[in-house]
């Protein structure tokens, strides 16, 4: 199967269907277990947006796996997409929406046996579904199909956006709207209260485990609930923005050293191993030790081998997706591991997944605690201002790196520059340039 190419409403068809038939899926398994029907979409429309944004990644991240390995990569990727929407929501909104019961489960968001089904459902959407569905799209006339999508994201969003209002309570200061005669009319804010009404009756009904924890939250005493969301919160705090900022800065930094050293002892010379063009940094490092971060920060105290087995898991996932987004966006790979054994791809490889693995025990066991007592002991006024001017330097600096290996590729095929700041980038990042910087880059033929 060659590389699939959409348009940007293909795409957006692809993410609607897959988000309808998730929905359907899920809607069904929630009526057999509750014998009666429930809505179980986090919005009021029939999707299911985890479905739908699993479907898109998958289409656009594995078009070149296939069998065993898209099953494993599917299966994985909705798996961790899951673990953070469950934790996401708990975290926003203080409930939790599902819990996985048994055995080969982590915190009741994710189990082996979900995650089977979610490698089996990717195969088959791979295989049947995506074509099927891109052949249904195609017999609409063109601008009928693209005025239907523009009509469902708009739909979509205006639900979304409703529905997160409800959850997160704050559509009940609708009461106090209508007696203040603030913003709304009496038929607005009727329907606006009906609205409210509706959606916090069927996300119950979907979701019997928020009931349940709401009527045992009522039981408990004020004083000790208090108490208890102070506790989560001061824990939480400690994992911020704010410092997941200093942390990607730092892990960047930290990243393009180890790489460069690594160069060094394998192959006896030093080579920039930085992903923009403005400083030592590599992005992929960064990135990824924020994210680890994020996502792994309430289990830093687990056992040495946990933290091994799912640092070697998201950073092996997360090496392949980022191989595969630099080869889209920029028609480049920055790394090829063909010439080491069990690789998948050149992308990735079993040896490094290991080294990413050990990395976040190093990091969780012996590198972060220091650093992050050292962030919180700056001073919080200009610590803050600190974050926000690295933050802004360093979109720039990703944004004007993206842009000259863009123009690079638009050289290559001829493209003359037509624009200011198309001649600054070829004055500024020849291809000469470019290739100190990127010396292991690879240039893919499209």
């Amino acid at each position: 199967m060659g590389i699939i190419t959409y348009t940007w409403s293909e795409w957006l068809w692809q993410f609607f269907a897959c988000a309808f038939f998730g929905w359907v899926i899920e809607t069904a398994a929630a009526a057999l277990q509750q014998k009666r029907f429930v809505n179980r979409g986090l919005v009021n429309s029939p999707l299911c947006t985890i479905y739908g944004v699993s479907a898109v990644m998958i289409l656009l991240f594995f078009q070149e796996l296939h069998g065993f390995w898209l099953f494993c990569a599917a299966g994985v990727l909705t798996t961790v997409l899951e673990w953070i929407a469950g934790h996401s929501l708990e975290r926003m909104f203080h409930e939790k929406w599902w819990h996985y019961s048994g055995g080969w489960n982590l915190d009741g968001y994710i189990s082996l046996r979900t995650s089977l089904l979610w490698g089996l459902l990717g195969v088959i959407y791979m295989r049947w579904g995506q074509g099927l569905l891109a052949r249904v799209f195609s017999l609409l006339p063109r601008t009928l199909g693209i005025v239907l999508i523009w009509i469902l994201s708009v739909l979509f969003l205006l639900d979304i956006f409703a529905s997160l209002a409800v959850v997160s309570g704050k559509s009940r200061k609708i009461e106090r709207w209508a007696a203040l005669d603030y913003w709304f009319t009496g038929v607005s804010v009727r329907l606006e209260m009906w609205l409210n009404g509706h959606i916090e009756r069927r996300i119950l009904r979907a979701y019997p485990l928020i009931r349940r924890q709401r009527e045992a939250a009522d039981v408990l005493a004020e004083a000790i609930e208090k108490a208890k969301e102070s506790a989560k919160e001061a824990a939480e705090e400690r994992c911020s923005f704010y410092e997941l900022v200093w942390l990607f800065v730092i892990g960047s930094f930290l990243g393009d050293i180890t790489e460069t050293l690594f160069c060094r002892l394998k192959a006896g010379v030093w080579m920039s191993r930085s992903s923009v063009v403005w400083g030592p940094f590599s992005i992929v490092w960064g990135f990824g030790i924020a994210a680890l971060t994020a996502l792994l920060y309430r289990y830093r105290d687990r056992p040495d081998s946990f933290l091994f087995a799912m640092g070697t898991v998201l950073g092996g996932v997360y090496e392949y997706l980022c191989s595969v987004l630099s080869e889209i966006a920029f028609g480049t790979v920055f790394w090829d591991y063909s010439e080491i054994p069990f690789n998948l791809g050149g992308r990735i490889n079993l040896l490094y997944c290991f080294f990413w693995g050990i990395a976040t025990v190093v990091w969780f066991k012996l590198l972060y605690p220091p650093i992050a007592r050292w962030i919180w002991k700056i001073p919080l006024r200009p610590g803050v201002w600190a974050a926000r001017a690295l933050a802004v330097f360093m979109c720039c600096n990703m944004a004007v790196s993206g842009l000259a290996l863009m123009r690079q590729q638009e050289r290559l095929i001829g493209v003359e520059a037509s624009h200011i700041w198309e001649e600054l980038l070829d004055d500024w990042y020849d291809d000469e340039t470019l290739q100190r910087i990127y010396p292991g880059a690879i240039r893919v033929e499209s």
